[in-house]
């Protein structure tokens, strides 16, 4: 015990030396208590919301959570953020309905206790949960191009753990289903540890955990993907939050014009927030609005981020870039029975047309350096936050989406 009051010492006063907020210390302290508890390899019950069927408002529950198996990890969840994703397979419309589910994507968290051969975390360990993976060892992971792998990729269908095919939720006995292999609408929740990025435990949880999917998508499909240099023109179609990380993402990267479009014109203010200079509704205009972004930049953008999953967004997105050097990047999903046309032409004169998975951050390798960003202030987390619920509201969250107000909601574990 006499260690354990030293340990807390320390790390008290090193809080202190580096003047962290004192809110901060309860990440810090709760490392220490984790350990004092025990309950590594025991079950553990903790209160998750549970959707028991399509549509219907999550009911708080109680459920036990089993320890972590072979490469699974074992997290407690402080913060966690609702997706629009959440919010469709929740819905279950066009989707394979698979209940009674935990959902929750876009979290922060500690680790509880970690399963055998996981190796690169600890108990302690501040984490962020990511719904697609990096196994670091089949040929996605190893190459350079691309983060898909083939392990850990995002399967919605999928309930259950990859290790024995089984749940680590249940309630009386009866198998709760996993989400993207995250669930963090839970307390507590096991993930595979491939799907886990270990971050700076200076970071604040309550700021960073909604790097974890779609600010990190919108941000990454500019950055890495777009790339666009120092002073070029940039259009953004979408402009939820997904789309407002894109152009932050040129923002970031110096564009001296990011040309916003949406069908609704209210989002224009919000998005001057994050970089945008201009703002086009299609609706206003009785011409297709690539040729309206054309006219507005001497031929065209030298690069677009689509993020709507409107095919015809995609195909605009596409045919308003420059000739010669024009990038388009698409990241919404469309729907399954969509078909992109463009006439070739627009692609023999050397337009270039590229997709994106998660921004292209490979989870474990790049998303402590997306953190970093924030903690350098060259990246501004805090404007995506609109709202925040202690976790016996959640429901009011999804309340939020479906009115389509605000762009992020936090979900705070602790009330």
């Amino acid at each position: 015990m006499s260690a354990v009051i030293q340990s807390i010492s320390v790390v008290t006063l090193t809080i202190v030396f580096l003047k962290i907020p004192h809110k901060y210390f309860l990440y810090f302290s709760s490392q220490f208590f984790q350990t004092m508890s025990s309950t590594a390899g025991q079950v553990i019950r903790c209160r998750a919301a549970v959707a028991w069927e399509a549509g219907k408002p999550l009911v708080i529950e109680e459920v036990e959570v089993a320890p972590p198996q072979t490469n699974e990890v074992r997290v407690k969840i402080l913060f966690t953020s609702l997706c629009h994703t959440d919010v469709y397979f929740w819905e279950a419309k066009g989707q394979n309905p698979l209940f009674p589910r935990i959902y929750g994507h876009e979290a922060g968290g500690i680790v509880e206790s970690v399963g055998e051969g996981v190796t690169d975390l600890k108990p302690g360990d501040h984490v962020l949960p990511v719904f697609t993976g990096e196994c670091k060892e089949c040929a996605h992971c190893k190459s350079e191009e691309s983060n898909m792998c083939d392990l850990l990729r995002i399967n919605t269908d999928r309930g259950v753990m990859l290790n024995d095919g089984k749940s680590r939720f249940s309630i009386n006995g009866r198998p709760i289903y996993h989400f993207v292999g995250t669930s963090t609408f839970s307390e507590y929740t096991v993930i595979h540890v491939g799907c886990l990025a270990k971050i700076n435990p200076l970071a604040p949880l309550d700021k960073v955990c909604v790097l974890s999917c779609g600010i990190s998508t919108g941000l990454g499909a500019t950055l890495n993907v777009a790339k666009p240099a120092k002073g070029s023109t940039v259009a953004v179609f979408g402009l939820g939050a997904v789309g407002l990380a894109a152009a932050e993402g040129a923002r970031i990267a110096g564009a001296s014009r990011i040309i916003g479009v949406d069908l609704n014109s209210n989002r224009f203010k919000e998005a001057k927030k994050f970089g945008a200079t201009e703002f086009v509704n299609p609706k206003d205009y009785n011409k297709p609005v690539q040729e309206v972004i054309a006219e507005m930049t001497n031929g065209g953008v030298d690069r677009s981020v689509e993020c709507t999953g409107n095919i015809d967004a995609m195909i605009s997105a596409f045919e308003c870039v420059h000739d010669g050097w024009g990038v388009a990047v698409l990241v919404g999903v469309p729907h399954k029975d969509a078909v992109f046309k463009t006439h070739p032409m627009n692609l023999l004169n050397e337009r270039t047309l590229k997709g994106t998975f998660f921004g292209n951050y490979k989870p474990r390798s790049d998303l402590p350096s997306v953190v970093e960003k924030y903690m350098s202030k060259e990246l501004e987390v805090e404007k995506f936050i609109t709202h925040t619920v202690p976790f016996s509201e959640i429901n009011k969250a999804f309340e939020y989406m479906l009115r389509g107000e605000g762009l992020r909601c936090i979900i705070r574990m602790e009330e």
